[in-house]
Formats: C-alpha cells, sequence, structure tokens
C-alpha cells in the first residue's frame, strides 16, 4: 500500500478555525473549525490533490521533511499521511449520478415494473463494452 507523507501548515485565526495549506502541494488548501476538524480536512484536501495531479499525468511531488522559518513561525505544523491507491479506488468506484432520456410510454412501464435502472444501465453497459468479469471495480 502506498502512503506519502507531507507536512501540513495549519494557521490559526482568532475565531479558533484553521486554514491549512502544504508547501509541498502548491494550491492544496482548506479549513477547519477547529484542529480535529483541520487534521481531517489537510487529509482530505491533500488526497484530492494527490489523485487529480494523477488523473493529469502530473508528477506527484516527494515529500520534503524541512520547511521555511515562514511556514512554521506561529503556526502549527502536522504531517498528514495519505493513501493514494486507496483514495483512487474510492473515487474510481464513487456512484455518480447521468440523466438519461427515455420515451414516457418505455419509463411508464419500467416504473410499473419496479425496474433499478442503475442497475440495468451498469450492467447493460459492462455487456455492451465487453468488459470481463476481472475487469469490473
Amino acid at each position: 500500500m502506498q502512503k506519502l507523507t507531507y507536512l501540513a501548515v495549519f494557521e490559526p485565526s482568532t475565531d479558533g478555525s484553521y486554514s491549512i495549506y502544504f508547501p509541498d502541494l502548491p494550491g492544496c488548501i482548506s479549513v477547519g473549525d477547529n484542529l480535529e476538524e483541520a487534521a481531517h480536512m489537510a487529509e482530505e484536501a491533500a488526497s484530492l490533490h494527490v489523485y487529480s495531479m494523477e488523473c493529469d499525468n502530473e508528477e506527484i511531488p516527494v515529500p520534503s521533511v524541512n520547511l521555511s522559518k515562514e511556514d512554521t513561525e506561529g503556526n502549527i505544523i502536522m504531517p498528514i499521511t495519505i493513501r493514494p491507491d486507496l483514495f483512487r479506488m474510492k473515487k474510481d468506484n464513487e456512484r455518480i449520478k447521468t440523466n438519461i432520456t427515455l420515451p414516457a410510454w418505455l419509463k411508464k412501464i419500467a416504473e410499473e415494473q419496479k425496474v433499478n435502472y442503475s442497475r440495468l444501465l451498469e450492467a447493460a453497459l459492462i455487456d455492451y463494452l465487453q468488459i470481463p468479469m476481472s475487469g469490473k471495480q
């Protein structure tokens, strides 16, 4: 299982919330109402950021071990460990909504028969695309 640990910078606000950024992951930011929520949000943000980089075929930054004085002064530094392979599996197998268009008469009959559109469309697509059973996620 692949694991990456990046140093996250938690900037405290006067209201008790924290802004979060990762010096090694430019553009990866988040916020949490308290330190516990901020730590959770940091993991989610870093996981999604690395996943997006993978999808765009970008090089994943190697985690550094040193931060600048500017990053550390007055802030909380916390190591955040992510598991890109598990996050990728979760995202790739996420159920998403999609709209379809059917003739009204067909929809009426299908509803009378209590057809599960999602299950039927998924099975039909797997069959149509000739995806072998081992290819299913």
